[in-house]
């Protein structure tokens, strides 16, 4: 398996983007945890990190880097789905905060492993442009579609945080293709 740098930069733009879409609305979702959850969380994270951490030795290679990021955007696609269909059942808040907390354990592997791969400084650096470029992107976008439907009348933020995840599940398709080309058999 080999890593192809530019459909890479992609799909770096794109995850980016995504981070950048859907940072405000998980303050609108969270709304109905009780603080204790965050810590309960936090201390999870923690220690599903450490794990990780602990067999770093083991995933240092191109496939298994690649199915550790495969398998975070489907947990992240799943995650869009489930709340598309189930928004307003009360475990969607905490089906939502675990799929983000596994996601931040794998993502300390890959951060590490994508570092390990990349390889040079250089190519780091154009890695976290283009991930700037998409969060600022996803940023920008996500205000534009609230100022959008606010004009057309959807106020409330449960609402808005709901149709934006219709875009956010395209966009995770979006994110899975780049991942896939970024990524080819030799």
């Amino acid at each position: 398996m080999k890593l192809s740098f530019r459909p890479y930069l992609r799909y770096k733009f794109f995850n980016a983007l995504f981070t950048g879409m859907v940072g405000g609305s998980v303050f609108t979702i969270y709304a109905t945890l009780s603080p204790s959850t965050f810590s309960v969380g936090g201390i999870l994270l923690a220690l599903g990190m450490m794990g990780m951490a602990y067999v770093y030795h083991r995933l240092m290679n191109i496939r298994t880097f690649f199915r550790f990021t495969l398998a975070t955007e489907l947990i992240m696609l799943l995650m869009l789905g489930y709340y598309l269909l189930f928004s307003t059942h009360i475990m969607s808040a905490l089906v939502i905060y675990v799929a983000y907390q596994f996601s931040f354990i794998f993502g300390g592997y890959l951060v590490r492993a994508e570092t390990h791969f990349a390889r040079h400084a250089r190519v780091m650096g154009w890695i976290d442009v283009a991930k700037q470029q998409g969060s600022l992107a996803g940023l920008a976008l996500s205000y534009g579609f609230y100022k959008l439907i606010e004009h057309y009348g959807i106020t409330k933020a449960a609402e808005q945080v709901y149709d934006l995840h219709f875009v956010l599940f395209a966009l995770e398709c979006l994110i899975i293709v780049a991942l896939l080309r970024a990524f080819r058999g030799k």
